[in-house]
């Protein structure tokens, strides 16, 4: 390493130390110092130009959600640095690690008036878990490690950087570029939960006569799938998921609900919800769409709560017994728990009533599936990706029509981040982007992206993005050019007096093909799955354009709408 260092080419070397691999972002005036420095020193960094800062932090999420890692965005000062926001908020309620890297004016212009001026520090500071605009060249190490250690130690989240254009000049000492290995992923220094925790959650849960576990997304953070299911399976407990759990168990598992709450879930998986005496979180906020606005579990009802972030517990349920720690570290403790009382032989019937509810749900399903009404119905599309999906198929959707559909009916198949959306804040046109991210992480998976046409209209220049990286993902739009969510609430909640919710039928079809994507437009249902298949067959990036069924015309699996 050469005695003589700039900040830039510091930040390089502390992001290499980290082991990042990938970095997404958009060039800027600020920036300049820190591109010169990517490109002339030596490192294993893939850089990915993005066509706008919000798709760069989405790809940033995405990345770090299938590969454990941090992943890491960058953008200019000024427009870059509020563009660069929405990714980090969600990344940062959704408890992903992302950084932010926003390049600033220079610190010795502050206060003068300048081209791009805005206040980074105060702008980050309630959307990351730790953030700083870093003053003076000689930090810039020890803040990168700040950084790391914040987005991956506790509750994951998202971290902010601001570096100045002139320090990115400014010499930096060599000898402080090091980093903690453990903080390469999350979850790092992960903690056990406290003596008799684990004892005392065992022996609520045994004394119940119908428990359910509630697995939010911090079960797959933490990897504690295979103790989950060693636990399910010995007890025959049944467990539902939030949208963001998906993946906790595989969904063909015995003792898998599947979604609860009010998208995504349906009245035959509610009715567990209902039924529960004692309801288990796990790694779960209780919010408002797995409770249906805190409609179930019911004032009474017992909770044991599990979570390595201990605001959540009793936040929202007075909680009988509340287990902090790492969810994997935790489920362990209590697996061995149960191996030293001997207790292992199935005690509650879950697979059995899940059996009966998964097949009174799978009925109404497969009536809808196998219409050839047109426009296609979403439950057809759904179970046409299912026969021509791989089994471990990454698939990203935006929170709009797709959503509900594919948390409620699409069986994944092996448990993990297979099934990535934006939950936290649900900002449409997060797939499109968040797919070449989830590509890039684990391009041996088959990347496919669902959105509907109004999340295709926010970022549907980064067909060239992925394009020039050459990912084979397949695009699905739901097209049926409305925001289809806003206009099917008018439809249930103010007796269908539609106001500004429509928008003209646009040819996606075309729109791709011109980017260099190949395509399809797709009205015909009995066209559906040869088209599917040549698509997902592909070697390139594809788009299907299927025109389908409005949502308030549907039977979308949204509680409030169904009532």
């Amino acid at each position: 390493m050469s005695n003589t260092m700039n900040g830039a080419e510091a930040m390089v070397r502390m992001l290499e130390a980290h082991d990042v691999r990938h970095i997404f972002g958009l060039c800027g005036d600020t920036t300049l110092p820190f591109y010169d420095a990517m490109h002339g020193l030596d490192h294993n960094i893939t850089h990915v130009l993005t066509r706008d800062e919000r798709s760069a932090t989405y790809m940033a999420d995405a990345y770090s959600r299938v590969t454990g890692r941090p992943g890491v965005a960058e953008g200019p000062s000024g427009g870059g640095a509020t563009y660069i926001l929405p990714g980090l908020i969600e990344a940062s309620e959704s408890s992903y690690a992302v950084l932010g890297i926003t390049t600033d004016i220079s610190v010795s212009s502050y206060g003068k008036y300048p081209l791009t001026e805005v206040d980074q520090d105060a702008l980050m500071r309630p959307l990351t878990k730790w953030n700083t605009v870093i003053k003076q060249a000689q930090h810039i190490p020890r803040m990168v490690r700040t950084a790391f250690k914040a987005m991956t130690t506790g509750r994951s989240g998202a971290a902010h950087l601001g570096l100045p254009y002139d320090i990115q000049y400014e010499a930096v000492d060599p000898s402080d570029i090091w980093a903690d290995p453990k903080h390469q992923s999350y979850p790092a220094y992960p903690q056990a939960p406290e003596p008799g925790a684990a004892e005392a959650a065992i022996d609520a849960i045994l004394s119940a006569k119908s428990p359910l576990i509630i697995c939010g997304g911090g079960v797959v953070i933490a990897g504690a799938m295979e103790e989950l299911s060693r636990l399910a399976t010995r007890l025959d407990i049944p467990v539902a998921t939030s949208i963001s759990g998906q993946g906790s168990l595989a969904e063909t598992h015995a003792n898998c609900l599947g979604v609860v709450g009010s998208n995504g879930g349906t009245d035959q998986t509610w009715e567990m919800m209902e039924a529960a005496d004692l309801v288990v979180f796990m790694g779960c906020r209780a919010g408002s769409t797995t409770t249906s606005r805190w409609e179930a579990p019911a004032p009474g009802t017992r909770v044991v709560h599990f979570d390595n972030d201990p605001m959540v517990i009793g936040a929202n349920y007075r909680t009988e017994v509340g287990v902090v720690g790492d969810l994997r570290l935790s489920l362990a403790e209590v697996n061995a728990i149960l191996d030293r009382r001997d207790q292992g032989a199935a005690t509650f019937g879950g697979a059995a009533a899940i059996a009966d509810i998964k097949a009174r749900k799978f009925e109404i399903f497969n009536t809808l599936a196998q219409s050839d009404q047109a426009p296609i119905r979403p439950e057809r599309i759904i179970n046409t990706l299912m026969k021509v999906l791989p089994p471990d198929a990454t698939i990203v959707s935006d929170p709009g029509t797709s959503c509900p559909y594919f948390s409620s009916y699409y069986q994944l198949q092996q448990p993990g981040r297979y099934f990535i959306t934006n939950r936290a804040h649900g900002a449409l046109g997060y797939s499109l982007s968040a797919s070449l991210g989830a590509w890039f992480g684990r391009p041996a998976s088959k990347t496919v992206a669902l959105m509907g046409d109004g999340s295709f209209g926010f970022t549907v220049g980064e067909l060239e993005t992925v394009c020039r990286a050459r990912a084979p993902i397949t695009f699905v739009v739901f097209s049926n050019s409305n925001f289809g969510w806003i206009k099917a609430s008018q439809y249930a909640d103010k007796d269908a007096r539609y106001y500004n919710v429509d928008f003209n039928r646009t040819d996606h079809a075309a729109i791709a093909a011109a980017y260099g994507v190949k395509s399809w437009r797709v009205e015909d249902p009995a066209d559906l799955e040869r088209v599917m298949r040549e698509a997902v067959a592909h070697d390139g990036p594809t788009l299907v354009d299927v025109v389908c069924q409005a949502l308030e015309e549907s039977n979308a699996p949204v509680r409030r709408w169904m009532g």
